[in-house]
This record gives C-alpha cells, structure tokens and sequence, in this order.
C-alpha cells in the first residue's frame, strides 16, 4: 500500500499532482496486489476506513468464487426490477445512472463489482450515515442480510 497525493485518473492511468484528469481516492491493482490511496485521506480517519476497506473488499471479490458473485447480482438485478435508486456509495451508483437494464455488459460487471465493495466496506466499517449512502432501507437491508451470511466466522472470506 502507499499513499500519494492528489490523485487522479485520464486515460486508463493513475496519476498523482497531475493537475488534470478524474479525481480518485484510490486504486487497487489485483494481479500485484497492492493498491494507491491518495495522502488527503490520512486527515480524515472516517473517509480512510471507508476507503481503504472498499479497496480491500476488490481482493475480497476476486477470490469470492462464480456462484456467491452471481448470488451478489441477483441482490442487484432484482433491485433493478423494482428501480431502485441510489447506492452504498459514490463508485457504485456513478456507474449504476449509465445502465440501463441489467445484463452481461462491462459496465453491468463494473457496477456489479464496486456495489459489492461498497455495500462490504459500509457494512464492516459499521458506518451508519454518509453522505454517499443512498440507497433505501429495504434495499439495504437485503443486501445486509446477504453479506452477514458471506462474512460469518466459519465462511469467512477476508
């Protein structure tokens, strides 16, 4: 792990003090195994957990195996069926407003991902408000449900 300061994206690449592209807190690289976190997060503790555990749930979500990541997207297509609105988090639904019915695409699996580890990082951290957590109760509560099965002692994943 390491931190940097300013981080942005253009390009596919991640760049530090760049002074252009898409801001990001952070990045994980799974093939390597390490993962970029912009410094600024070191000044706020609650934001640094967030982050940091989402980044982490991305390794959680690579190991998971095919069946649990499908059970995970029925939680979501089943959402979609009902429209639901909002998300976990910022890097789930600024995907999950480009889709627009559920399905095999890159960006279906893009979404699919980061609500995964957003949904975990939020559920770990025990984070109860933010700004970026708008999804319903409803909607919340069954993915709670889901994750405390994955998360118990004797299946843990992490």
């Amino acid at each position: 792990m390491r931190f940097l300061p300013a981080l942005t994206t253009s390009k596919g690449k991640l760049l530090s003090a760049a002074g252009y592209g898409k801001e990001v807190h952070a990045a994980s690289y799974l093939r390597t195994r390490h993962m970029t976190l912009a410094s600024e997060l070191l000044d706020d503790e609650i934001e640094l957990t967030r982050i940091l555990l989402h980044e982490m749930f991305h390794f959680v979500w690579l190991r998971l195996g095919n069946a649990r990541r499908k059970e995970y997207e029925a939680l979501l297509i089943e959402e979609f069926r009902r429209r639901a609105r909002g998300d976990a988090g910022w890097s789930a639904e600024h995907v999950k407003v480009c889709i627009k019915q559920p399905g095999q695409s890159r960006l279906w699996r893009l979404y699919v991902c980061e609500s995964f580890c957003d949904s975990a990082a939020v559920f770990v951290g025990g984070l109860t408000a933010h700004a970026e957590f708008t999804i319903a109760k409803s909607f919340w509560k069954k993915r709670c449900d889901w994750l405390g099965i994955l998360l118990t002692a004797d299946r843990m994943y992490i």
